[in-house]
């Protein structure tokens, strides 16, 4: 009955704390609505808003007043796993109701559209071109916000014995203070910053208020949904891709090394090994595409350096924007960008993929094991590197969780590929389409569109989902309820 009695109180518990995600949610729902200010013609989509908002803030409330409950204990990361997988789940079934229902959408495909926001990827089934202004904003809005991650969201505005047991589940395991919550609110704060900094910056550059918000929101949350489409490419403009750089950049950030170079500490900035990491890829990258493909393609010398820098900045911060078509790219500069893709953003970033820290560690790993032979026997090899504002030193279990993390991430792509090729792609298109699904990307040569097969449209939309998650969050999260139940039943 003990046993029983405990997971009844932990579990009212994390029922208590999804509650007041999804009823922030809810409050969230009802931003596009401002949109009706500047375009009254979208005042036809009021209800198909509200409905949906009202109805998932007052489920959320409901189950953060009635299953509220004191914890002797904060909530654990296997605990934190669970509130994130369910939230994260009847977040974007109801973000996908008003998408639907505005464009007359199959749900399937408005569940991926949902997915595709909230993942901050980017790939997309509706036609911007016919799709609303409150629509677009919305899509804008999904990004905005799922870059922050929920949990962040949630534990910015509630006190409670969070711990830090939602924000590792959530992929952000740093703090930037060791307080969880000021931390959270620490976050928002530079997010916030970035987002209104390009808002401003993209004006300067030449383009109109809702491009300008709708871009920017996209940017920084390296989620890449565009009003336009051909992206960034519509405007063909120095000016808007030099704004879309840094803020790329910026969203690849890790929130810890984003603090650091703001307090001012490039030692330590310098000393990380992302930045470390970028600082080679990045230039090798630009290279790679320029003298084997840009060159070739474009005439003019300036557009095929512009193309090479913004298209390796946009696959490796999981952005997604574009300023060409990859159709006659070449399959070497394909293959770039691919691997770009795969490796991915900063941990504890906006950014998805592998994560450059975890291809920094495996490096660093390889370096060891060579170097381990020739050292004597009985010596004690201490491995540091630098990770945020602190050294720290690896040690066997994280090096397995890195392992494991990259076999179930490969694997799992390899998975998808040999689905899109069964549904009729080409390897090279399944590849790259892939890639940029699990990566949480948005690139596309144009598999994904509202007219794809339904396999490769669960297929992608499944992928965006576990690469926002990573894995290992969602797996755990599912065999803990299964034991939780089982040991429930055996109680009763």
């Amino acid at each position: 009955m003990r046993e029983k009695e405990f997971l009844r109180q932990r579990y009212c518990a994390i029922l208590s704390y999804t509650g007041a995600i999804l009823s922030l949610s809810g409050v969230l729902m009802f931003s596009p609505l401002l949109a009706i200010l500047a375009y009254p013609q979208e005042v036809r989509h009021l209800w198909t808003f509200v409905i949906p908002a009202f109805t998932l803030g007052i489920l959320g409330l409901f189950l953060w007043r009635f299953f509220r409950a004191s914890l002797s204990s904060p909530l654990t990361t296997q605990e934190g796993g669970v509130i994130v997988l369910i939230s994260w789940i009847v977040v974007i079934l109801f973000s996908a109701w008003p998408i639907a229902e505005a464009l007359n959408m199959d749900f399937s495909r408005a569940i991926f559209e949902s997915v595709s926001g909230w993942t901050t990827t980017g790939l997309s089934v509706v036609d911007v071109i016919t799709a609303g202004p409150i629509i677009l904003l919305w899509r804008s809005t999904m990004q905005l916000a799922g870059g922050a991650g929920l949990a962040i969201i949630m534990m910015s505005a509630i006190v409670g014995p969070t711990g830090v047991g939602i924000s590792s589940a959530e992929g952000r395991s740093d703090q930037l203070v060791p307080q969880v919550r000021q931390s959270a609110r620490l976050v928002l704060i530079i997010y916030a910053g970035y987002a209104l900094a390009g808002i401003v910056a993209y004006r300067l550059a030449g383009m109109d208020l809702f491009d300008a918000v709708n871009h920017s929101f996209a940017a920084v949350s390296t989620g890449g949904f565009s009003t336009r489409a051909e992206s960034i490419g519509y405007w063909d403009s120095v000016a808007v891709e030099a704004v879309t750089l840094p803020l790329m950049l910026l969203g690849n950030l890790s929130f810890v090394t984003a603090w650091v170079l703001l307090q001012g500490n490039l030692r330590s900035f310098f000393r990380n090994g992302e930045v470390r990491l970028m600082a080679v890829m990045i230039p090798l990258s630009i290279a790679a595409l320029f003298l084997f493909n840009c060159s070739r393609l474009y005439l003019l010398m300036g557009k095929a350096l512009r193309v090479a820098v913004f298209e390796t900045v946009t696959a490796l911060t999981t952005t997604g924007f574009s300023t060409v078509s990859y159709e006659k790219w070449d399959p070497l500069a394909v293959l770039v960008l691919i691997m770009l893709m795969l490796i991915g953003g900063g941990t504890c970033s906006t950014a998805g993929g592998i994560k450059q820290f975890r291809i920094y560690m495996l490096w660093k790993l390889m370096v060891w094991e060579f170097r381990r032979p020739f050292l004597p026997r009985t010596a004690v090899m201490i491995r540091p590197v630098w990770e945020g504002n602190r050294q720290v030193f690896v040690e066997d279990a994280r090096a397995r969780q890195i392992t494991v993390f990259v076999f179930l991430y490969l694997t799992t792509f390899l998975a998808g590929v040999m689905i899109l090729c069964a549904c009729g792609y080409s390897l090279r298109d399944s590849l790259f389409e892939f890639a940029s699904a699990i990566g949480t990307v948005g690139l596309s040569t144009g598999v994904t569109s509202a007219t794809m097969h339904d396999a490769a449209l669960w297929a992608e939309t499944i992928a965006m989902f576990l690469g926002r998650l990573e894995f290992i969050v969602i797996i755990v999260s599912i065999l803990k309820m299964g034991r939780d139940t089982r040991r429930l039943l055996k109680a009763a």
